[in-house]
């Protein structure tokens, strides 16, 4: 595996833009996003970047552009758009407090991402999906329910294998239920000391997917627990965080930059 971190040439052209767009979301609503995308003619690839529960903030923002820099053309969707405007914490305290967003709506709006980043003249065709913590969980469920992406990464998404007890009206069905429908390649993004998913949830997950034939490959940190790359948080583990990073970039180059 080649290193990603600061491979460019120094002589090189290098330019993004990022802007918030809107486009059509789940049950045909106008909903917004982020999106990041290099200056030049493509063509580009295309990443899917759902939020965190913390919501549509800065770091996500952050996340795309540090996509954008290695080539993808990244649309990150304000799936709490339903509860309102304002930060966002305020926005995903009532989205909480409202019994947290439905599945639905977010898969609404992942194919909405899809479909808009496809229908770019600079796109290259491929698109992926990731992420994080529910993001994570989410981007194993569009894997699975989604038609069209290309590869899905689901770094430590909590849930996955959720029991009867833990299921509610927005989230009906654990995503393990569809694991028979997953067509694509997964990467898993896990830290062995994660209380959600735990080191034995990632486990069982495993066990699924290879009974399943299905193509993927889990990355799991000793020492690291949930939110490795959150780097505006304690639980940032830098070493772990660059090296997953790492795995992640050559997961979508060889997912969605190779012919």
């Amino acid at each position: 595996m080649k290193n990603h971190w600061n491979d460019f040439q120094t002589d090189a052209y290098s330019g993004l833009i990022a802007e918030t767009v809107s486009f059509r979301g789940h049950d045909g609503k106008q909903i917004n996003g982020y999106w990041s995308r290099p200056l030049g003619a493509g063509p580009y690839p295309g990443i899917v970047l759902i939020p965190h529960m913390p919501g549509w903030d800065e770091w996500c923002r952050e996340t795309c552009y540090r996509f954008t820099n290695h080539g993808y053309s990244v649309l990150c969707p304000d799936i709490y758009q339903d509860f309102g405007a304002g930060t966002p914490p305020e926005v995903s305290a009532r989205m909480r407090d409202a019994g947290l967003v439905h599945d639905d709506s977010v898969m609404g709006d992942a194919a909405g991402c899809l479909d808009f980043l496809r229908s770019q003249p600079q796109s290259s065709g491929k698109v992926g999906v990731i992420g994080m913590c529910s993001g994570g969980r989410h981007a194993f469920l569009a894997a699975c329910t989604v038609p069209g992406f290309d590869c899905a990464v689901d770094c430590w998404g909590g849930g996955v294998m959720a029991p009867a007890d833990q299921l509610t009206p927005a989230r009906p069905k654990a995503p393990i239920n569809f694991i028979g429908q997953l067509k694509i390649p997964l990467l898993g993004i896990f830290g062995n000391d994660d209380r959600s998913p735990t080191k034995e949830d990632v486990n069982v997950l495993e066990e699924h997917l290879k009974a399943g034939g299905k193509d993927f490959e889990f990355h799991r940190y000793e020492g690291a627990g949930h939110g490795i790359w959150y780097y505006d948080r304690p639980m940032y583990r830098q070493e772990a965080a660059m090296e997953s990073w790492n795995v992640t970039l050559d997961f979508f180059e060889r997912h969605l930059k190779t012919i």
